[in-house]
C-alpha cells in the first residue's frame, strides 16, 4: 500500500460516510442505517495521527461526537491539544508518559496504556461517541501493554454505529484484517533526514 492509496482512502472513508450525511448533519447527528468502521492508518511514514485528527475535524463540522485517546503524547502539550480544549462536542484524552523507548519507568507506562485502554473501551462500549481514535495504541499492543485480543474483542463488540480509528506503526496483522480501510503511511523524504527539527504547527 502506498501514501497515494492513503490519500484516496481519506477520500474513501468521507465517501463512506456519504450515506451518513443523508440522514442529517448536525449535533447529534443521525446514526440510523449507518455501518460504524474500522479505520487504521499506519506504516513508518509521518502522517498517521495527522490524518486521523483530519476525519476529528470533518467529523465535528457534521456535529458528531467524538473522543481522542492518546497513547503515547503526553509530555508535552501539541497544537492539537491546545486547540481541543476549546472544542465542544470532543473529548480529548491525553493519557501517555510520552515514547517508551525514553521511558525510565515501564511499570509506569504499562499502568498509564491500561489506564487508557479502559478509557478507551468504555468510550467505544458507551455508544455515545460516533467516532473513537486510539492515537498509537499499536505501541502499546507491541510492548505488551495492551493485549491484542483486548483491542480486538473491543471492536468486535462496539455499537454498529461507532467509528474506531487506529493510527501507530506495526499494525498486527489480524487487527489489519479485522479493519475495513487500512492506510499504509510510507516515508519517501522526511526533513529530520537532513538535520531539521520538528517545526510548530506541523509537527506538534
Amino acid at each position: 500500500m502506498s501514501a497515494d492509496q492513503g490519500a484516496g482512502g481519506a477520500g474513501g472513508a468521507g465517501g463512506a460516510g456519504g450515506a451518513a450525511e443523508t440522514t442529517g448533519a448536525g449535533a447529534g447527528a443521525a446514526t440510523a442505517g449507518r455501518k460504524g468502521l474500522v479505520v487504521v492508518y499506519t506504516g513508518h511514514g509521518k502522517g498517521k495521527t495527522t490524518a486521523a485528527l483530519g476525519m476529528v475535524f470533518r467529523a465535528l463540522g457534521r456535529g458528531m461526537r467524538v473522543a481522542v485517546v492518546q497513547f503515547i503524547k503526553g509530555k508535552w502539550k501539541t497544537g492539537e491539544r491546545l486547540f481541543a480544549e476549546t472544542l465542544p462536542g470532543l473529548t480529548f484524552l491525553v493519557m501517555g508518559r510520552g515514547f517508551t523507548w525514553e521511558s525510565d519507568d515501564l511499570s509506569r507506562d504499562k499502568a498509564a496504556a491500561r489506564a487508557a485502554f479502559q478509557e478507551a473501551a468504555a468510550l467505544i462500549a458507551g455508544g455515545e461517541q460516533d467516532i473513537v481514535v486510539l492515537d498509537e495504541i499499536t505501541y502499546a499492543l507491541h510492548y505488551g501493554f495492551v493485549a491484542e485480543e483486548e483491542l480486538l474483542a473491543a471492536l468486535r463488540a462496539r455499537p454498529a454505529h461507532v467509528h474506531v480509528v487506529i493510527t501507530g506503526r506495526n499494525a498486527p496483522d489480524a487487527l489489519i484484517a479485522l479493519a475495513d480501510l487500512v492506510t499504509e503511511m510510507k516515508s519517501v523524504k522526511h526533513p529530520f533526514e537532513q538535520g531539521m527539527k520538528a517545526q510548530i504547527g506541523v509537527d506538534f
